[in-house]
């Protein structure tokens, strides 16, 4: 298994991939329309015998700190339970370290993305649209002091809202 930044010859894969995993376009859409848009923050592949297996995209959002949104975290249906998704979500989560971002947000099962260190609470105090117990935050390179404010996800979002 290879992890690695998606290129533009994986996209068609990607799509493929998503439509599966989410039971329609709506994922696959979004992924086109962040790249299209130029909010494609970081965008990593698992590749097993030169097949796309799995995909994670990180955007940019709006906030009172550098912040991004993990979202979509896909896997093949058929090698699901592997750990794959959680290596994407750790490998992402290490380049946003990397790049200085302070904030990652995640809407999703809080069961799930409590292993990777995200919190309802820490997000709690954020407005969105998106705002309840799924929304969660994890601060990146240390503690972050900023607890409030309203946050945005990027424009191709906004059809799920």
């Amino acid at each position: 298994m290879i992890f690695r930044a998606e290129r533009p010859e994986d996209h068609p894969a990607i799509r493929g991939l998503l439509v599966d995993a989410f039971g329609g376009p709506a994922e696959a859409d979004l992924v086109e329309q962040l790249r299209a848009d130029g909010d494609a923050a970081i965008a990593l592949v698992a590749e097993q015998a030169g097949v796309v297996v799995g995909h994670v995209m990180f955007s940019p959002m709006a906030a009172p700190v550098r912040a991004l949104a993990l979202a979509p975290v896909a896997v093949a249906e058929d090698i699901r339970q592997q750990g794959i998704a959680s290596r994407l979500i750790n490998a992402g989560l290490a380049i946003a370290r990397e790049r200085l971002w302070h904030m990652v947000f995640v809407l999703g099962e809080p069961a799930y993305y409590s292993r990777f260190g995200f919190d309802a609470s820490l997000a709690a105090g954020f407005a969105s649209p998106y705002a309840g117990p799924y929304l969660m935050a994890l601060a990146l390179n240390g503690e972050n002091s900023v607890r409030t404010g309203e946050i945005r996800h990027a424009p191709a979002f906004a059809v799920f809202e």
